[in-house]
């Protein structure tokens, strides 16, 4: 159960930014003027989901990226190791031990895995949730001195 209260939406909009960065520098800017920003929130409006395509996904990549993966998860694996070695000597062949035995590990994984699917999404994507326009809004009460303060901005910004 969510135990956080929901954030009043209603609240007197004080700016609005095409981006995220503009809505930030704005609520930055009010809290280096010593404004009480904790009376502030930024509400993204006409949300979206993007996924960027960033290439053609093979066997052999779905494969390496499955040994980058298994690399790393093999090093945390040897230094676990490491802290129950007496003898120091033992700590380079655990390290490397670990990461060639995660690495093959994960490639094979990674191929079956990729090879499993059939054919289907044979691509690699990132996705991110994107605003149309990001507002700050701040509590009735202080939002005329809040709007105030970020007209000084937008002069500093021309």
């Amino acid at each position: 159960m969510n135990t956080q209260p929901v954030p009043d939406t209603d609240r007197p909009v004080i700016g609005s930014y095409p981006t995220y960065e503009g809505a930030q520098r704005a609520v930055d800017f009010l809290s280096d003027e010593k404004f009480p920003v904790e009376r502030t929130a930024i509400i993204g409006s006409d949300l979206r989901m993007v996924e960027t395509v960033l290439g053609r996904l093979t066997k052999g990549r779905a494969a390496l990226a499955g040994a980058g993966s298994g690399a790393w998860f093999g090093l945390l694996i040897g230094l676990l190791l490491t802290l129950f070695t007496a003898n120091h000597s033992d700590v380079p062949p655990l390290l490397a031990g670990g990461i060639v035995i995660g690495a093959v590990f994960g490639a094979v994984f990674g191929f079956i895995a990729h090879a499993l699917t059939g054919g289907r999404r044979d691509f690699a994507s990132r996705s991110q949730i994107v605003a149309a326009r990001y507002d700050v809004v701040a509590d009735p009460e202080v939002a005329e001195e809040a709007k105030n303060m970020l007209i000084k901005l937008s002069w500093r910004e021309t």
